[in-house]
């Protein structure tokens, strides 16, 4: 066995054993980082698309960005993208994970604000940033594991600092990403935690452009400890399922996208007081076995703005 598919193999067994270990303890509502694959193989054609084909089929297709300016177009859950631009796969204090899915592309309001956030991050001790999912070339519905990253202003950092070496393709789609949370949800995990990942969510929160960051509830209750008397940066730190390996990052709609629907400002306060209680109730942490909701109906072209149907069926 050649070195290169010796390594692949250990990886993906790693990889495994993570994920039954996981499942012995699953948390609610958490946000996989799975595998991801070296040889992907491109989606089939759509055979015959119609009204009713979900939006999300289209986007995943295509491989290129609409060419043209940048816009971000409709809302973080219901839009799409023109104009992309990609953040490169490697940076002087950045690295892509998962090339496999082709998601790192953006507003180039993001592209910039995640190097301008990653040389930041670096003064506070952080060695580099992993940047997970940001959006589609054309932005839209994913075919998995999101339903906001819509318009390109959405990307997942990793809770992972970025090696000391350029990280070859198997350890980009093989490696996990680090779980800070405690086994019982109840806070984060002492022997991981520290400091530093208050100032490296802090740094991102400062940033003018950031609109939201979304962590696990578990994260939002120590950021709240340790954020001392400068505090005005919490507002915008907002408790989410799952988001126990990655913190969501969303900036704000940019001026030069006139169509791009704004999410409400977040909530007055920090958001440490009975806010938090919700999310460490018994009924939360551990619910009980529903019978599961009837799904809803995929979110089709027609559900987009009116654009999006254009960006996501031109060549």
């Amino acid at each position: 066995m050649h070195a290169a598919a010796r390594l692949t193999a250990v990886l993906f067994l790693a990889a495994t054993a993570a994920a039954a270990s996981a499942a012995a303890q699953k948390k609610p509502g958490i946000d996989p980082t799975p595998p991801g694959s070296l040889n992907p193989e491109p989606l089939p054609p759509l055979e015959h698309p119609d009204a009713t084909t979900p939006a999300k089929e289209f986007f995943a297709r295509k491989p290129t960005p609409f060419p043209g300016p940048a816009l971000s177009i409709g809302g973080y859950a219901d839009g799409c993208l023109a104009g992309a631009k990609p953040l490169p796969i490697d940076g002087p204090s950045w690295q892509v994970m998962r090339l496999s899915r082709n998601r790192n592309w953006g507003n180039p309001h993001l592209v910039r604000f995640l190097e301008r956030f990653a040389n930041n991050a670096k003064k506070t001790g952080w060695n580099g940033l992993l940047v997970g999912d940001m959006s589609q070339p054309r932005g839209g519905p994913m075919i998995s594991g999101h339903t906001s990253h819509q318009v390109g202003l959405d990307a997942d950092i990793w809770f992972t600092p970025m090696p000391d070496h350029v990280q070859s393709r198997e350890e980009r789609e093989f490696t996990s990403a680090t779980d800070i949370v405690a086994p019982d949800l109840l806070d984060v995990d002492p022997q991981i935690w520290t400091p530093t990942y208050t100032a490296l969510i802090r740094t991102a929160a400062k940033d003018p452009a950031v609109s939201r960051i979304f962590v696990n509830a578990a994260i939002k209750k120590a950021l709240c400890r340790e954020a001392g008397s400068d505090r005005d940066w919490l507002q915008k730190v907002r408790p989410w399922y799952g988001h126990a390996e990655h913190f969501h990052v969303r900036i704000a709609c940019p001026a030069d996208s006139p169509d791009c629907k704004p999410q409400p400002p977040p909530e007055v306060g920090d958001g440490c007081g009975h806010e938090l209680d919700f999310w460490f109730k018994e009924s939360t942490l551990h619910p009980p076995p529903l019978i599961p909701p009837k799904p809803k109906p995929p979110l089709t072209l027609a559900g987009l703005p009116p654009a999006c149907k254009s960006i996501a069926q031109a060549p």
